[in-house]
């Protein structure tokens, strides 16, 4: 914005440059506020991604110049104060965006913009490059409760290798939280030259705790609703030696039906099976834990451990607990065997709260 006269009798004005008119700038490109016909009292450029350019002032502060690299693919704001050299004020605001890199990441999250999820469901971020300079993309990375909640991040691997990263409260959500996670990571280094694209704003709510809990030596699976117990069902868990998973674990998904291939899990020879259409399957790991109709182990439910590792019931209960659960309720089981590991699906409440805190980057 003019104001006055400069020195030169030309309107005071602070420009910048690279400018909103410019071609998309090059990272190797400097900042350069300059206060034509007077002085600056501040500049602040800035991006949601990489965040705020650090700079330095020329003597009688004229000029403003950047002095930490530009972030690539990134967006950056101008606000700029001074006064002219008759004292009347100056201010400017301006834009411009860098050029994109050659080399990105993204990450898929979970859940999904305005989902309504179960009160286990962590959000979960998993990226498609290696992630090495991890502090720099948490930094970025921010959940929000209302009502308020302690939460933390903590990074894993995920079964397929890649760099994840999680984040859930101390204990279950509260049923009607409303949860906003916000990713800046437009720019930022992740390492290795790699450079994030995204910037989102996710909202989702979280819906009535429906909590499972399954008891492996009574064979028993009670289901309750917002601290109600619904019913107690009868049920057959994982026999010797494919023992179902001990821990809590985390609906993923629900189909009508589906074939189970033992194949796909690595199981072959007598125990092999191949059914074509299994009804009412509740995912909880993607190793291959479900809860499912299981018709062929009728007369076994609350008397006979019979399964390959899923939770196996009859018909009409596999309908009900169906209809009941959705993504993010808990299942848990109680079980003396191995613990679900904590990427296979959400495993991450199988974790306690100070290890899980020590899997931030920002410790």
């Amino acid at each position: 914005m003019a104001a006055g006269d400069g020195k030169n009798g030309g309107p005071a004005a602070i420009a910048v440059k690279p400018g909103a008119d410019s071609e998309k700038a090059p990272v190797s490109r400097k900042v350069t506020v300059r206060a034509q016909g007077g002085s600056l009292s501040s500049v602040e450029v800035s991006s949601p991604g990489p965040g705020k350019l650090s700079g330095t002032w020329s003597k009688d502060k004229p000029v403003w110049t950047s002095s930490t690299p530009l972030a690539p693919g990134a967006t950056y704001t101008m606000n700029a104060t001074g006064k002219a050299s008759n004292s009347s004020p100056l201010t400017e605001n301006a834009s411009f965006t860098t050029e994109a890199a050659k080399n990105t990441f993204v990450g898929t999250y979970n859940p999904d913009k305005g989902a309504k999820v179960g009160v286990a469901m962590p959000v979960s971020i998993t990226f498609n490059k290696p992630i090495h300079n991890k502090a720099a993309v948490e930094k970025k990375l921010k959940v929000s409760a209302s009502p308020a909640v302690e939460g933390a991040w903590s990074w894993m691997k995920d079964r397929d290798g890649k760099d994840r990263i999680d984040h859930r409260p101390k204990e279950f959500w509260k049923s009607g939280t409303k949860v906003t996670l916000r990713m800046d990571l437009a720019g930022v280094d992740a390492g290795d030259g790699v450079y994030g694209t995204q910037q989102r704003v996710v909202n989702f709510t979280i819906g009535d705790a429906v909590t499972s809990t399954v008891d492996v030596v009574k064979k028993t699976m009670t289901v309750a609703k917002n601290g109600r117990t619904l019913r107690t069902l009868k049920v057959s868990t994982g026999k010797k030696d494919f023992e179902t998973w001990n821990g809590t674990m985390v609906v993923l998904s629900k189909v009508p039906s589906i074939r189970m291939n033992s194949a796909t899990v690595a199981i072959f020879g007598p125990e092999a099976y191949d059914m074509e259409s299994v009804k009412w399957d509740v995912q909880l790991t993607p190793s291959g834990t479900y809860a499912h109709s299981a018709p062929w182990n009728e007369g076994k439910f609350g008397r006979i451990n019979a399964s390959h590792g899923c939770i196996g019931m009859s018909t009409a209960d596999a309908k009900w607990f169906f209809d009941q659960v959705h993504l993010g309720n808990p299942v848990t089981v109680v079980n003396p065997v191995d613990t679900v590991a904590t990427n296979n699906g959400y495993g991450d409440w199988n974790v306690d709260w100070e290890t899980w805190k020590k899997g931030s980057a920002l410790n």
